[in-house]
Formats: C-alpha cells, sequence, structure tokens
C-alpha cells in the first residue's frame, strides 16, 4: 500500500482549485486554436494576447439576469446545474498525478470512477424536464440515450484494461504501464474509450444534446446568468477530466514512455525532483488529450443522431464485447503455458 508524500488534504485543494481554473484556460485555448485552424485572429482585446477573455466572459454572465421558466420546476431548474459540476469534482479523488501523489487509492477505484463518471447525465436530464421546454425536453433525452449507449463500451474498454493490470486499483493500473503504454498493448480498446469518453462529454461530434440548428441550446436553452455559466464549466471540467483518465488509463499516467526499461540508468532524484517530473509528464499528457478535443471540434461535423445511435449499439459494444474476449484469450494462454 502506497502512502502519499504530501498530505491528501493538500492534493485535494490543489487538485481542485486546479480542475476549476482549468475550465478557464480550455476556453481560451479553445478559442485560440480554433482561430488559427480558421484562420482568423481569436481574441486579442481583453488583455495581453486576449489572455483575460475568461475573466470578462464570467463577470459578464454574473451580471446577466438569472431568469427562471414561470412554468417550469424552479427547485430542480436551479439543483439540475450544480450536478454534472460536482461528479466532476468528485472524479478527481483516485486519480494518481505522481508517485504517492493521490487523493485515496481505493481498490475498487476503476468501479468507482465509472460509477460517478455516470451520474453527470442526471443534471442534464433534470435541466431539461425542469425548463417546460420541448427543445430542453429533447436535449435532455438524447443526453440519457447518449449515455446509455456509450458507457457500455466503455466500460468494456477499461475491463480490458482491467485485465493487464490485474487489479481495479487505478495506481496498479499506471504501474503496470511502465514498460509498455495500454495504447499500444490494447490500441482498439484505446479507440473505443476516446470515442466513448467524446461521446461522455456532448463534445463535437456527439454534441446532439444541444445542436443549436436543431434544439436552440438543447437541455441549456432556458438558462442564463450563473446557471448557464456552471453548464459551461461543467463541460470543461469534463473535457479535461476525459482526458485525465485517456491519460491513466492508456498513456501510462505519470510514467514516460517505457520508462521501466531505463529508469535504472537515470540518476536517482530527490523526492520532490520525481514528484514535479512525475506531474509535469502527467500534465503534459493531459494537455495533448485535451488539445484533441478542440482539434476535433472544429475539424469534424456533428453526426446525425441515427449515426450516433447506429455508432453505438452497431458497431462499438460488439467491437469492444470482442476485444474484451480475444484479450482475455491471449492472457489465458500466456499465463497458462508461459
Amino acid at each position: 500500500m502506497e502512502y502519499p508524500i504530501v498530505s491528501s488534504y493538500l492534493i485535494l485543494a490543489v487538485s481542485l482549485a486546479f480542475l476549476l481554473q482549468s475550465a478557464a484556460v480550455c476556453v481560451y485555448a479553445e478559442r485560440r486554436i480554433a482561430a488559427f485552424i480558421q484562420y482568423r485572429v481569436g481574441p486579442n482585446r481583453v488583455g495581453p494576447f486576449g489572455a483575460l477573455q475568461p475573466l470578462a466572459d464570467v463577470i459578464k454572465l454574473i451580471f446577466k439576469e438569472d431568469v427562471t421558466p414561470i412554468y417550469g420546476n424552479k427547485t430542480l431548474h436551479t439543483v439540475a446545474p450544480l450536478i454534472p459540476v460536482v461528479t466532476a469534482l468528485l472524479t478527481i479523488a483516485v486519480i494518481p498525478f505522481g508517485d504517492g501523489l493521490f487523493i485515496v487509492d481505493l481498490n475498487v477505484g476503476v468501479l468507482y470512477l465509472l460509477a460517478v463518471a455516470s451520474l453527470g447525465v442526471y443534471g442534464v436530464t433534470m435541466a431539461g424536464w425542469a425548463s417546460n421546454s420541448k427543445y430542453s425536453l429533447f436535449g435532455g433525452l438524447r443526453a440519457a440515450a447518449q449515455m446509455l449507449s456509450y458507457e457500455l463500451p466503455m466500460g468494456m474498454a477499461v475491463a480490458s484494461m482491467v485485465l493487464f493490470a490485474g487489479s481495479l486499483s487505478l495506481i496498479d493500473m499506471v504501474n503496470t504501464q511502465m514498460y509498455w503504454w495500454g495504447v499500444f498493448v490494447n490500441p482498439i480498446g484505446f479507440i473505443i474509450f476516446v470515442v466513448a469518453t467524446f461521446a461522455e462529454a456532448n463534445r463535437t461530434p456527439f454534441d446532439l444534446v444541444e445542436a443549436e440548428q436543431e434544439l436552440v441550446g438543447g437541455f441549456h436553452t432556458e438558462y442564463s446568468s450563473m446557471k448557464f455559466g456552471m453548464f459551461f464549466l461543467a463541460e470543461y471540467m469534463h473535457v479535461v477530466i476525459g482526458s485525465m483518465l485517456i491519460t491513466t488509463f492508456f498513456l501510462g499516467g505519470y510514467h514516460l514512455p517505457f520508462a521501466g526499461y531505463y529508469a535504472h540508468l537515470l540518476p536517482e532524484a530527490g523526492t520532490w525532483a520525481k514528484a514535479l517530473l512525475d506531474i509535469h509528464v502527467f500534465l503534459g499528457k493531459t494537455a495533448f488529450m485535451v488539445f484533441v478535443f478542440i482539434w476535433v471540434r472544429w475539424t469534424i461535423p456533428r453526426f446525425k443522431y441515427n449515426q450516433l445511435m447506429s455508432l453505438g449499439w452497431a458497431k462499438l459494444l460488439p467491437l469492444s464485447i470482442a476485444n474484451f474476449v480475444i484479450i482475455a484469450f491471449i492472457l489465458m494462454v500466456i499465463h497458462t503455458y508461459m
């Protein structure tokens, strides 16, 4: 059993602060990258290089009027935006940021993550119903159907990595990838997990829950002011969390590529130097995946709803089950005869 090198409470406080601030950084990064892809300037008025634009957006949202539909459910309409934010914050508890840098090491950490990640959709569905708007209701129904469709292949992709680790602890899963990252030993599982993560985060091309051309704004059509801001915050927090999970499950976590082969050749670093290296490696991989999220949004058009359902049930689910069975068979043969 490993123990954190610093207090779990300190790691928790820093992690929550980072996660809350990461949304603002992602908003700025998305605007800049989108402008580069579309060959335009992007934010360049508020602060140097437009860096304070996210702060200006928050101030604007704070001073906007908070409107609640007259015939909607006021209580649920108010509570709904909090649920996606809270579920995103809860997932941070079991993610290892470095060797000994984690809040808690649960022996069922994978199950905890899958359970918590599936709760965020309740806020979206609740917002769609409580708004008493047909556009919002359609968005909430789409969110529920989308979650059910992609939660299963995501779970099977994670289960295939659990076979390699032989444990449901995320610490053990990361340490198993010291020699070979999960993306190399389980590329099909990696692709399935990335696609399912896009769908779970409601990011393009899976953003049918808010499809502006069809549903005006979907589940948040009737939201304004900081209630809308909470949904906006939750979306980018889920992008960051999704990138962290991809890093943890398939990109070796805080380990450098093939670190197990040459770790003994490197000079032994002090505890804090090693911690800083681990954090920078982990955040570097996470930042790259966030960039991929943004890149895909401004590159691939939105799917039609029948295409989204067909991809989840007719393609990803059978493929994830077949991948799990094949990996289980190969590992059984290896452990039996070698």
